[in-house]
């Protein structure tokens, strides 16, 4: 007979943690055992990784939750390299393989390289994989793959704001393309390192991802989860970072007591603050974070607001 489950008592946990993720976990997947360790009540992550990439991973508790969204739109940086003379069904290494070209080094000359480089530099457009969670009529891209279906997919404007090309091996010895890439939301690596290969005439797919950086948070500021796992409940709950660690790029308001009061409760105030698109929004007694808004014409604007109960809960001591 087997024992019963011991039942996890949820507390509030507001903050974000920041993961390196490990390969071979979705998002998702990674999120759960976090929240699970920190016994958290409420947990988001800023945008998926998929389980052959591994990096950055903000994770979001409680309060933090709220601004999840500023990551997702953050530019981000990543390390890949792409086998040359493969391409596979899904652009990289879980696909089969569909055709294969043979290699010739003397061709990627480094001005060569700089060229492709130039080439997929700055406004660029792709064409969506199928293999992806992207929707058509309500159903993800990589439903209708798995069916055997493809789909017409138009492309999609973004910014490649810095490609380093660098001619390299993979893992197995392979000829490959090391890339590093600075880009703007909704770029797909897999695509990139697609299209470089056939830009340089031997098509590629993707045998390695790592995000290093997004949207300011560097890889080296994270914790693995074998790290996490192997911590004391009180040494995780000490890599929890406060939720304004998500946002350092905003400007700084700090509101009276009565104005923060009134701020809380969604009104708009007035005062003698510079436009800024992004601003975070402090009270002065008790001082704590409130939320985030926007300052237009001297006018402080509420977007995203915390509860009374998340700052008192903040305030009397959860990981700050």
């Amino acid at each position: 007979m087997n024992a019963p489950r011991t039942r996890v008592q949820r507390r509030p946990v507001h903050g974000v943690l920041l993961l390196d993720k490990p390969l071979g976990w979705s998002s998702n997947d990674i999120l759960q055992k976090v929240k699970w360790l920190l016994r958290a009540e409420k947990a988001g992550h800023t945008g998926t990784l998929d389980p052959l990439a591994s990096g950055v991973l903000p994770l979001c508790f409680g309060a933090a939750t709220k601004f999840s969204q500023l990551q997702l739109e953050a530019e981000k940086t990543y390390e890949a390299i792409a086998r040359l003379g493969q391409t596979t069904t899904t652009a990289d290494a879980e696909g089969e393989v569909v055709r294969e070209r043979a290699v010739d080094l003397a061709a990627i000359t480094p001005e060569r390289l700089a060229a492709v480089q130039a080439q997929f530099t700055g406004d660029i457009q792709q064409v969506p994989p199928m293999h992806s969670a992207l929707k058509k009529d309500g159903k993800a891209l990589y439903e209708y793959a798995r069916a055997g279906v493809e789909v017409e997919r138009p492309a999609r404007n973004v910014t490649i704001h810095a490609l380093e090309l660098t001619l390299t091996q993979d893992d197995q010895a392979y000829p490959a393309i090391k890339m590093r890439v600075s880009c703007s939301k909704g770029t797909y690596i897999r695509t990139l390192g697609e299209d470089v290969g056939e830009a340089l005439g031997f098509g590629a797919h993707l045998r390695f991802l790592r995000r290093v950086e997004t949207g300011g948070i560097d890889v080296s500021r994270c914790v693995t989860l074998q790290a996490l796992e192997a911590m004391s409940e009180e040494d995780r709950l000490a890599q929890v970072l406060p939720a304004q660690a998500l946002l350092h790029r905003h400007a700084v308001v700090t509101l009276s007591e009565e104005d923060a009061r009134r701020f809380l409760s969604g009104m708009r105030r007035r005062g003698t603050w510079p436009d800024a698109k992004a601003v975070a929004v402090y009270g002065e007694r008790p001082q704590a974070l409130l939320g985030v808004g926007r300052v237009e014409q001297g006018e402080l604007i509420p977007e995203r607001l915390l509860s009374p109960l998340e700052i008192q809960q903040i305030l009397e001591g959860t990981p700050q």
